[in-house]
């Protein structure tokens, strides 16, 4: 059996095709398209050529896509919302979406605030006040919403109201309806959980098109055994069902494919990810072979999200990077970026833009196109641009440490041609085979993962017992979400004392991962 993992970026969308051993078979890139799946078509049908593989022995196919970080940050094809926080009295000082942006906003159709919640320790704030609710359904029913989001007062501890209100929803404007809870989505923190889950909810339109989309692309090149696999943004997959329920996992899910795929690839557990491609550099750190998680709130799109997202920065430099000599003979390079025109603009294509990769080029350090192309460009330009993109991926690369230690540095991503064999601050820097498609391969060779969180207050609850339950039940999420239950394993544990709340209150959260079931 073998395994189609597919990345779409913004310039190029990456096909490759593993064995059960995990052993690369065939990698192809592919310009995108203005239509996704075109590109999505082409790569698969490139990678299907090459390989030569039967289409009936694809059992898995994996995409990571880009669709819903597009989808807010361009404010395109969000559907209209109806929210409910279910926090009266306690919450209503900060309204919600207090801090969005008018043309994000507008997705809400309207936003209330009922009576309901709890405590921190679980007590009933005030008791779920059903008929609001019930009210509330009912007149985004005859608005012809047909999306939900519901955020309760500490439901990450206690989700008894939102678990209500969403069968209220169903009740009332059918089963069919997307409802989205901020206990499945979000971490601690009422607002950047419920901003979350808005978005969730927004999102359901465009999680049906891609999924839909994707579907049919494959079934169109004849891939009819394959079951078919999204990217999460924690380096894991979900089925088609689980991403039109939470599309908003899917956001960055690009970055951390690189990562996962960079790990694999270089047989490296822990190191500094450097992630090229046509228009950004994406840098991100692996951990035991997963991406770190960010420990702060995460703006996507103007809106401030607490949910789990890769610790990346990205930066605006690309192969397709336009590089600039200015009056006074310095020498700029980004952040706009010819993209996907690449193989049309660039010089070395030829083209008239001098690019990242064409400065590359005429100094020797990648060799692309045609060299005789590049020979006008001053030779102390291109070093002076080289130096420059030398400067930009060491600084990003320093950004990411945790302290002063050289650090194991992949380079991976297309793009990367562009960046020199050795930085400073790397102890050493590994470019492995198939680097270019690191991508593809990480979302190909992706596992299926369980996350749990609580809060335990450890005077009642030995810290040994807390742990030992909040592992069970990772790895039982882990399995309920398709991994087989013998390859699980814990990937994280953290506990971190809250001085602000009463007794000796932990926050505990474990992450599982396993082999995806075939």
């Amino acid at each position: 059996m073998y395994k189609l993992g597919i990345d779409v970026g913004g310039t190029n969308t990456d096909a490759v095709i593993i064995d059960e051993n995990y052993n690369v078979v065939a990698s192809v890139k592919n310009p995108t398209s203005g239509d996704v799946y075109e590109g999505i078509v082409g790569a698969v049908q490139k990678v299907l050529n090459e390989s030569g593989v039967d289409r009936k022995q694809i059992g898995q196919a994996m995409l990571g896509t880009t669709q819903c970080t597009n989808a807010i940050v361009e404010r395109k094809n969000l559907a209209k919302i109806g929210f409910m926080r279910i926090g009266a009295p306690a919450s209503c000082g900060i309204l919600p979406m207090v801090d969005w942006s008018d043309d994000i906003k507008a997705v809400c159709e309207r936003a209330v605030i009922i009576r309901g919640g709890f405590e921190f320790d679980g007590r009933e704030l005030a008791p779920l006040d059903e008929d609001a609710c019930r009210d509330f359904c009912q007149e985004m029913k005859e608005k012809g919403v047909r999306s939900i989001a519901i955020s309760g007062v500490f439901s990450t501890i206690r989700n008894d109201n939102e678990l209500r209100a969403a069968e209220i929803a169903r009740e009332v404007l059918g089963d069919d309806v997307h409802v989205s809870i901020s206990s499945e989505i979000g971490s601690m923190g009422l607002v950047e959980r419920e901003n979350a889950t808005i978005l969730n909810a927004a999102l359901c339109q465009v999680a049906e098109k891609f999924t839909d989309g994707f579907a049919k692309s494959i079934a169109h090149e004849g891939i009819e055994n394959a079951k078919i696999y999204l990217s999460q943004n924690d380096g894991t997959l979900m089925t088609m069902e689980y991403a039109r329920r939470y599309p908003i996992l899917t956001v960055a899910c690009g970055p951390t494919n690189s990562i996962r795929g960079a790990s694999y690839l270089s047989k490296v557990a822990n190191a500094i990810v450097v992630d090229v491609g046509g228009t950004t550099t994406d840098v991100g750190v692996i951990q035991n072979e997963f991406p770190r998680e960010s420990s702060v709130a995460v703006t996507i799109g103007g809106v401030r999200t607490n949910f789990r997202m890769p610790d990346v920065m990205s930066i605006g430099l690309g192969g397709g990077s336009i590089v600039r000599e200015h009056e006074d003979g310095s020498v700029t390079v980004g952040p706009d970026s010819v993209g996907y025109e690449i193989t049309s603009k660039a010089m070395v294509f030829g083209g008239d833009v001098m690019t990242a990769t064409d400065v590359a080029v005429r100094t020797g350090k990648a060799k692309v196109g045609d060299p005789s192309l590049v020979e006008s460009i001053p030779l102390e330009l291109a070093e002076k641009a080289m130096s420059v993109i030398r400067t930009m991926a060491e600084d990003a690369v320093d950004a990411m440490k945790v302290s002063s230690d050289d650090s194991d540095v992949i380079l991976v991503g297309g793009g990367s041609i562009i960046l020199p064999d050795e930085l400073a601050g790397a102890s050493r820097t590994i470019k492995p085979e198939h680097f270019g498609c690191a991508n593809a391969i990480g979302s190909a060779i992706s596992k299926v993962s369980g996350t749990y969180e609580t809060l335990v207050d450890y005077d009642e609850v030995p810290r040994d017992d807390a742990l030992e339950k909040a592992k069970q039940a990772a790895a039982d999420m882990a399995a309920e979400a398709g991994a087989v239950r013998e390859t699980v394993e814990i990937i994280d544990v953290e506990d971190v004392p809250l001085q602000y709340y009463p007794g000796n209150t932990n926050r505990v959260k474990v992450k599982a991962a396993g082999e995806l079931r075939a």
